[in-house]
């Protein structure tokens, strides 16, 4: 409960902590088990609050999903959250770029590959990535 008061888990991301922090396997399951009939722990919950932290973070649909996988949360609840969020993708990675780069052009191809390799880092797909990149090409 303590865990769950701080802040969203998921449910394999809870057992975890709990087994580590020393707790018996059996216990644990026990307790994971109790706190998901309660309510009080719910994947779905903890996709949706994670979803929001990733774009607050400037995060792309693919880094997001990656992490939740990483998180081992079903794939279903992922895709879900990432569905029903209201998140224009390409104007976030329009301003991921623009923070970081600023308003000008890249200079060369060499740039230009340089400010697509960072948003790819960040998550973004291939055409969020050549909409931001290209946003001033469409200014000039």
């Amino acid at each position: 409960m303590d865990y769950l008061a701080r802040r969203e888990h998921g449910r394999v991301e809870l057992h975890n902590k709990l087994t580590k922090f020393g707790f018996d396997t059996n216990i644990v399951d026990d307790a994971v088990a109790q706190l998901v009939a309660d309510g009080l722990q719910s994947d779905q919950r903890f996709v949706e609050a994670f979803v929001r932290s990733r774009i607050n973070q400037g995060k792309g649909p693919a880094r997001i999903r990656a992490d939740l996988l990483e998180k081992r949360v079903d794939d279903s609840i992922i895709a879900e959250a990432l569905q029903d969020v209201a998140q224009d993708w390409y104007d976030l990675a329009r301003e991921v770029h623009k923070k970081k780069f600023g308003s000008e052009r890249a200079a060369d191809f060499k740039e230009k590959a340089r400010q697509m390799r960072f948003l790819q880092s960040r998550g973004f797909e291939p055409d969020h990535i050549q909409a931001a990149v290209s946003a001033d090409d469409d200014k000039a």
